[in-house]
């Protein structure tokens, strides 16, 4: 099965690094579950706007570098929030990033402040200039 990318989410991977969009874009090829990028490159201005809001927790996001995209399963037009169906997203998105030979963290695996819609390249493998 897969799903098509709406105009609204490619536009959003402008500006994200090209390895990253291959791996959303397979994801999307391959997917049984709807969704959309919520964001890819954000500004400074944004950054701090979200820290602020206590929905970021860093200055140094890779968001700003186009080194990360937030992702969100889709129902009936809507957004959705619910862990069960990031968790059964992630399985497609990691799947994808395997078959791309792109290295990536899962924001829902990380121990503190977990990001169910955060894809980013890994640190290692794709450090900011």
């Amino acid at each position: 099965m897969s799903i098509i990318l709406s105009e609204r989410s490619l536009s959003r991977l402008d500006g994200v690094h090209a390895d990253l969009v291959r791996v959303v874009k397979r994801a999307a090829a391959t997917s049984n579950i709807d969704f959309t990028v919520l964001e890819g490159l954000r500004s400074l201005e944004r950054q701090k706007t979200l820290v602020a809001r206590g929905a970021s927790k860093t200055m140094k996001s890779r968001h700003l570098t186009g080194h990360a995209v937030d992702l969100a399963p889709f129902v009936d037009g809507q957004v959705v929030w619910a862990w069960p169906l990031y968790h059964k997203l992630a399985v497609i998105v990691k799947a994808a990033a395997v078959d791309e030979h792109v290295p990536i963290t899962w924001g829902g695996d990380w121990a503190r402040f977990r990001d169910g819609p955060h894809w980013e390249l890994n640190w290692k493998d794709y450090p900011s200039k």
